[in-house]
């Protein structure tokens, strides 16, 4: 079993209501699972989030969320991971 990363695009993204310089967002990740030679996809909404300093553009701030969710990812697919016991 085996976990890949295959598209991430930022699906949507807001200013925080109440905390200044905090961008809240939901990232789309779509991953491939292979199970026995047979391919199953997988599409996850990740929440995140990121402090927007002053030199940081709209680019800038939809790249941090995605980092920020692929960083997600990375975790989720090591806890997943099988185990050499």
């Amino acid at each position: 079993m085996s976990f890949e990363l295959v598209d991430i695009a930022l699906a949507e993204r807001h200013e925080h209501p109440h905390l200044h310089n905090r961008i809240n967002g939901k990232v789309r990740a779509v991953l491939t699972e292979t199970i026995d030679g047979h391919e199953q996809r997988h599409e996850l909404m990740i929440p995140a989030w990121v402090e927007r300093s002053q030199e940081m553009d709209e680019a800038d701030v939809d790249l941090a969320l995605m980092v920020k969710a692929a960083k997600i990812v990375g975790r989720l697919r090591e806890r997943l991971a099988p185990t050499s016991d």
